[in-house]
């Protein structure tokens, strides 16, 4: 079988404190461990590598364009130079699909970092959000770099927040000073609740906790407000009743729910009909899932009228 080689990804757009980062990284001789090391360079900023003051041994840099990067390639520079690990600073403007297609089977991700220049962060978020969406959809730490005192750390937390729950958030001043995140994260809802009441802004947060943790909400009771959706995939006397949901644009709108049990609350229901349920969940299999996921025993089901806010977002 062949050897893994591992791949530590770094993200963010140009100039956002990626080539200073892996620079730092080479110059540290705590890095250097012996293995042949592949630096992939997929764009060139106004910083430069400095390779005489690398730390690490037997780096290769090759700097490769959007053509450039297919499995066939990196195949190839990976056996022509013994390549046992590998640094990648990844364009900013490319998405991971286009790299995760053209990885060899034998690269594995070890870590994946983004950097994001503080200065100009909110306003990426604003006018290219699924590119920002992209670089921290799966990252474990997103720094932002040349943090200045004035900014309000609470924007920029909810920005991560609302993409990931997953990464280290972490700000690095401008004197090289660095602070790590430490805004607690308490959900929009009462969990100890003797009702768990959503309200329309909190849809989304409530359905990404249920996909993440599911089975800790077994036997408690909730109460929303979702578009009901008939399927011939449920039983008869059950129905889906969820959101459009938009993660990052409206490219990526996608109607999201979960079984309720009608228990003959409600007769007649028809797909698009917006509805109030407040039921048990329970988490079981389910044809609708084509697996085991939570179902709702109505307790009360009740038409409603739609939120002034139809897509649900998590921002």
């Amino acid at each position: 079988m062949q050897e893994e080689t591992g791949v530590y990804l770094f993200l963010g757009f140009l100039d956002s404190g990626k080539t200073k980062f892996i620079q730092e990284t080479l110059e540290d001789p705590r890095m250097d461990n012996g293995e042949r090391t592949l630096l992939l360079v997929c764009e060139e900023g106004e910083e430069e590598y400095q390779p005489e003051k690398f730390q690490v041994k037997h780096v290769v840099k090759v700097t490769i364009g959007k053509e450039e990067l297919t499995t066939d390639n990196l195949e190839a520079l990976t056996v022509k130079h013994h390549i046992q690990r590998v640094l990648v600073e990844f364009n900013g403007t490319w998405t991971l699909q286009d790299f995760f297609d053209a990885m060899p089977e034998s690269w594995v991700i070890n870590q994946m970092m983004t950097f994001f220049d503080a200065g100009t962060f909110l306003n990426y978020n604003k006018n290219m959000r699924q590119l920002v969406f992209d670089k921290i959809q799966m990252t474990q730490m997103v720094v932002f770099n040349r943090f200045k005192g004035e900014y309000q750390k609470q924007e920029f937390h909810k920005a991560v927040r609302g993409i990931s729950r997953r990464p280290d958030i972490v700000y690095e001043y401008i004197g090289g000073k660095a602070e790590l995140d430490d805004i607690e994260d308490p959900l929009p809802f009462d969990v100890k609740a003797p009702v768990i009441e959503i309200e329309d802004r909190d849809f989304a947060w409530f359905y990404r906790e249920m996909a993440e943790k599911a089975e800790e909400y077994v036997g408690k009771t909730v109460k929303f407000k979702g578009m009901a959706a008939v399927s011939r995939k449920v039983a008869a006397g059950s129905v889906i009743l969820g959101r459009h949901i938009m993660t990052c644009c409206e490219a990526d709108i996608a109607y999201d729910g979960f079984v309720v049990k009608t228990n003959g609350l409600l007769k007649n229901i028809k797909t698009r009909d917006w509805l109030t349920v407040q039921g048990k969940i329970q988490f079981e299999y389910n044809p609708a899932y084509q697996s085991r996921g939570p179902v709702i025993s109505a307790e009360k089901l009740a038409p409603a009228e739609p939120p002034e806010q139809v897509v649900a977002t998590y921002y």
